[in-house]
C-alpha cells in the first residue's frame, strides 16, 4: 500500500496469488504502521479481494473509507 501524501510504502504482504487475505494483511500492516487518528481513504480497483464482505468489514473496523473507480478508469491507479 502506498501513502500518496507521504509518498512511501506503508503496508505490504506477499503471496503467489492475489487473494482477499493478501489484501487484508497489507491493509492491516499499513494500519498498524501508521496508526491513523482520522479517517483514511483506501483507493483500489474493483477486484474481488477488495469487494469482499470480509475486506469491507476490516475497513469498517479500522475506519477506512473505501474508494473505487469505475471499470476502465485506471488513471486513478497511476501513482501505484
Amino acid at each position: 500500500m502506498l501513502d500518496l501524501f507521504a509518498l512511501n510504502v506503508v503496508g505490504w504482504s506477499m503471496s503467489s496469488m492475489m487473494t482477499e487475505d493478501l489484501a487484508m494483511d497489507a491493509s492491516t500492516s499499513a494500519y498498524w504502521r501508521r496508526k491513523p487518528v482520522k479517517e483514511v481513504n483506501l483507493h483500489s480497483d474493483q477486484g474481488s479481494q477488495y469487494t469482499s464482505r470480509q475486506f469491507k468489514k476490516l475497513l469498517a473496523n479500522y475506519k477506512i473509507i473505501p474508494s473505487m473507480s469505475r471499470r476502465g478508469n485506471c488513471q486513478y491507479n497511476t501513482a501505484a
